[in-house]
């Protein structure tokens, strides 16, 4: 049995890191192309405390769990449009125009977060539901730059499941 500080077991290459950059963005329904993803947020939560008290102590017990809002960074290609497409989604839940608000089995969807491996193989499975818009920024335009447009959207979550 290895001692437990021997140099070969402490080495960098022992391990291959989760990376940054490969990750895949997908709705299961098909609602955004997949290769539109640029960044995205893990998700969060914060747990409420609740707090018993009884004399001169204080006990604390976990209350209720919140998802946190999760935030996705698109391209914004001429074809497909991320903004019309994102447009189109947030028109489900409110329409500008009419100002009809929409049911919440029309505009909550459900996406996957999966983080690859080095040869693309699926390491790690966020599935996300019940997500709605919360907030879209359509980014800004700049005769100084080239480069390439981006959307952002802010998304509420009802449950983040991770698979595996």
């Amino acid at each position: 049995m290895p001692a437990p500080f021997e140099v070969n077991t402490m080495l960098a290459d022992v391990f291959e890191p989760k990376r940054q950059n490969r990750f895949i963005f997908q709705f299961t329904d098909g609602a955004l192309p997949a290769f539109l993803a640029k960044t995205a947020s893990r998700p969060s939560f914060q747990q409420e405390s609740i707090t018993i008290d009884y004399l001169n102590q204080k006990r604390y017990l976990a209350g209720k769990a919140e998802w946190q809002e999760i935030t996705i960074g698109l391209y914004d290609p001429i074809a497909p449009s991320a903004a019309q497409k994102v447009m189109e989604w947030v028109r489900l839940q409110h329409e500008t125009i009419s100002g009809r608000d929409g049911y919440a089995s029309f505009y909550k969807k459900n996406f996957d977060l999966i983080a690859l491996d080095p040869v693309g193989a699926a390491v790690e499975k966020w599935e996300i539901k019940g997500a709605w818009c919360t907030g879209v920024t359509f980014g800004d335009y700049d005769m100084t730059t080239a480069e390439p447009l981006q959307v952002e959207i802010t998304l509420r979550p009802d449950q983040c499941i991770l698979s595996y």
